[in-house]
Order: structure tokens, then C-alpha cells, then sequence
């Protein structure tokens, strides 16, 4: 799977600098290639879809932080295998913006989830997961913890 064959985008992150009512983030991925190589990613041996519990979202920069064109690449792993299911380019500034959004979502609300990640293929919904970790690390692979969504009481 190559990486241009994803799109990314990003709802509901404009009320944080707006004042709107707060919304739930939440990042749609969008699936361009052959749809069984997806599918077989995003589910286990038993052919059953992978639940959000079983999934994590990092974003990894390329670049540091402070250069004004810094971007990294957003991934979505099996939390028991380590395998990437999918990943994709994006722009720093972007993926910073939507991770504060989703903390600001999760002050404002006690439902437990913080964003939600939808998965297409070829723009039909194949897996949507409620999310309350994205951990953002530098190009060296050193987690940036104030830069992360890191639900309380959780121990890294």
C-alpha cells in the first residue's frame, strides 16, 4: 500500500479557535487502492474487524518541529502486533491542530473518547473507531508528551 493512495481529513476542529459549541474531532481516512489489501490489514486472522481497543494512531514527524514546513507521517497500528495498518503524509501544524481539538474536546465532555477515526474505502465507511491516545513523536522516535493526547492515568 503506498502512501498517496490515502487522504486525510480532519471535522470539527475549527470550534477551539472559533468559540462554537465543542464537537467531536474526528479525522476521516480515505482509502484509494485495491480494497482487499485494506481489508485484510484492518482485520484479524478470524476475518473480524479490528476493534478501536485494538488499534492506536500515532504521528511520527519527519522534521523539526520548529520548521514551519514540518510534516511526519500519521499511522494507525495493531496494538498487539505492532504492524502498521495504514499510514500517510500530513503537515505538522495540521496533525498539532487536530490533537488539540480532540484534548480540548475531552475537557469538555465525559464520554471517555475524544475523537473518532473513520476508515474508507473508495469513500464507504469500513471501520470508525473512538480514540483517546495519539501519541506524537519527534524524527528521532522520542515521544513528545505535551504534544500527545494522553488520557489521564494512563502510564506510558
Amino acid at each position: 500500500m503506498r502512501r498517496d493512495h490515502f487522504e486525510l481529513e480532519a471535522d470539527n476542529i475549527d470550534w477551539v479557535e472559533t468559540g462554537d459549541p465543542p464537537a467531536e474531532p474526528q479525522v476521516i481516512i480515505d482509502f484509494n487502492g485495491p480494497r482487499e489489501t485494506l481489508t485484510d490489514r484492518l482485520t484479524d486472522a478470524e476475518g473480524n474487524l479490528l476493534e478501536a481497543s485494538e488499534t492506536d494512531v500515532a504521528f511520527r514527524l519527519q522534521d523539526p518541529l520548529d520548521d514551519p514546513d514540518a510534516a511526519g507521517v500519521v499511522s494507525v497500528t495493531d496494538r498487539v502486533t505492532g504492524d502498521f495498518l495504514l499510514e500517510l503524509n500530513e503537515e505538522a501544524d495540521d496533525v498539532l491542530r487536530f490533537v488539540r481539538a480532540a484534548r480540548e474536546y475531552g475537557k469538555s465532555t465525559d464520554d471517555g473518547g475524544r475523537y473518532s477515526v473513520v476508515i474508507r474505502i473508495d469513500g464507504e465507511t469500513v471501520a470508525t473507531y473512538a480514540k483517546s491516545t495519539f501519541l506524537v513523536y519527534d524524527a528521532n522516535g522520542s515521544l513528545l508528551r505535551s504534544k500527545s493526547l494522553i488520557p489521564s492515568g494512563v502510564e506510558l
